[in-house]
């Protein structure tokens, strides 16, 4: 049998358990997609708030960029890594703002905490922007492990792809890692417990909102559960929170008021921004250290600089966009509460958690005929199989955005 029949072999096994994936073929218009000649309202993508489907504020963002003089407009391509000619004045300004974004919210915690809080204002955080999150997610990890320091990275059990790949490129004679039960802080804490006294460093690994599952980690706990343990550091993954959550859109760590006391805030721009990129908000030397041995970003050509003036554009915007988060919570906690009502026994909670709704239906096949049947009345939902999420776990992942009414929502749950 030849390499390509033992390919062919392998993923008629991946059809035959409904595990197959493919490229769909789409065509966008607004708030909606065009699939297989369907006009089909889209609740799939990520673009919390809606602004990848805003035609005008784009017009807005090339009106401005028109303004400028031909030196000046941001060019289609970096043409190069940040480290040799990669690096522009567009890209530079992005992480200037983000920092002062990051410092007004931490001023603004500081000022809401008791006397007796500990500062942050002592701990200003420097930035990085890199090429996507699955750059930043398997560069950062392995570069804040290179030194031959006894380590172990303790990471919850539902975090990202990328994040398992960095873990796993993390591994070496001095680095470990466990993975705790999702969300299980008691169960994290017997993990720290048990770790070795030669450990100098103990590194706690989550995201703030879980991609698949929507719901949330406890920052707060995880932040008291630091305070007891001075080996103990927090990486927070705000991939889907950044735009979404708190009071200026910097995500849950800044709704809960914990921004200083995470030491790698990771983000992306893919999401809510509506953009392309991620960043680390990080202590200055922690940059320089991830300039100098982290391979993602020095052996990468450099995003252009047309998408970092994008993303700036959309971040000048970010913290006067109160009135559409609100409006994304209304609408999935209406759309979380009807699922529970329907098809779950225990307790409704009307607490907003994200706008990711998983619709939890376990078998791949039945996961598939409820996709289609949503299709079928005009919706854009996909299913998600395993091994993206655990076995007998299939959902559609159902995706709010600001751009979706109230009568898009009803008519939703009323094909659920």
């Amino acid at each position: 049998m030849t390499l390509k029949d033992e390919l062919e072999q392998a993923l008629q096994t991946l059809k035959k358990n409904e595990q197959y994936r493919q490229i769909p073929t789409l065509a966008h218009d607004g708030r909606y997609v065009v699939y297989q000649g369907k006009r089909l309202l889209n609740i799939a993508s990520n673009d919390y708030l809606g602004l990848g489907s805003d035609s005008s504020l784009q017009r807005a963002f090339f009106e401005q960029m028109d303004q400028l003089s031909d030196t000046h407009y941001p060019k289609m391509s970096a043409t190069s890594s940040r480290l040799l000619t990669g690096d522009d004045t567009q890209l530079q300004a992005l992480e200037l703002e983000m920092q002062a974004w990051y410092q007004t919210a931490v001023c603004q915690e500081d000022a809401s905490n008791s006397p007796s809080s500990p500062s942050n204002l002592s701990r200003p955080k420097s930035v990085l922007v890199f090429n996507s999150g699955y750059h930043a997610n398997i560069g950062i990890l392995p570069a804040l492990t290179a030194l031959p320091i006894k380590t172990l990275v303790l990471a919850d059990k539902l975090v990202h792809a990328s994040i398992i790949d960095g873990l796993r490129l993390s591994q070496n004679k001095t680095v470990g890692y466990r993975r705790y039960r999702h969300n299980d802080y008691a169960h994290l804490a017997r993990l720290i417990e048990r770790a070795d006294d030669d450990i100098r460093r103990i590194i706690i690994v989550t995201e703030s909102v879980f991609s698949m599952d929507g719901d949330r980690a406890d920052l707060q706990q995880l932040v008291q559960i630091k305070a007891q343990d001075t080996r103990i550091e927090l990486y927070v993954d705000e991939a889907h929170a950044i735009g979404v959550l708190g009071e200026t859109g910097l995500g849950l760590a800044e709704e809960t008021q914990t921004l200083g006391q995470i030491d790698y805030l990771v983000g992306t721009f893919g999401k809510a921004f509506a953009s392309v990129g991620a960043y680390i908000m990080c202590d200055e030397t922690i940059k320089r250290w991830l300039v100098n041995h982290m391979r993602s970003l020095i052996f990468s050509t450099a995003l252009p600089p047309i998408n970092h003036a994008w993303t700036r554009f959309v971040l000048a915007k970010m913290p006067s966009l109160t009135p559409a988060r609100t409006h994304l919570a209304l609408l999935s906690t209406e759309l979380s509460e009807a699922i529970a009502l329907k098809y779950s026994t225990s307790a409704v909670s009307s607490a907003y958690t994200s706008p990711i709704v998983p619709y939890i239906l376990g078998d791949n096949a039945r996961t598939l005929a409820k996709a289609q049947q949503l299709q079928t009345a005009g919706f854009y939902a996909l299913p998600i199989r395993p091994p993206t999420v655990p076995a007998n776990s299939a959902r559609i992942r159902l995706v709010m955005n600001a751009k979706l009414t109230y009568d898009d929502c009803e008519r939703l749950i009323q094909q659920l």
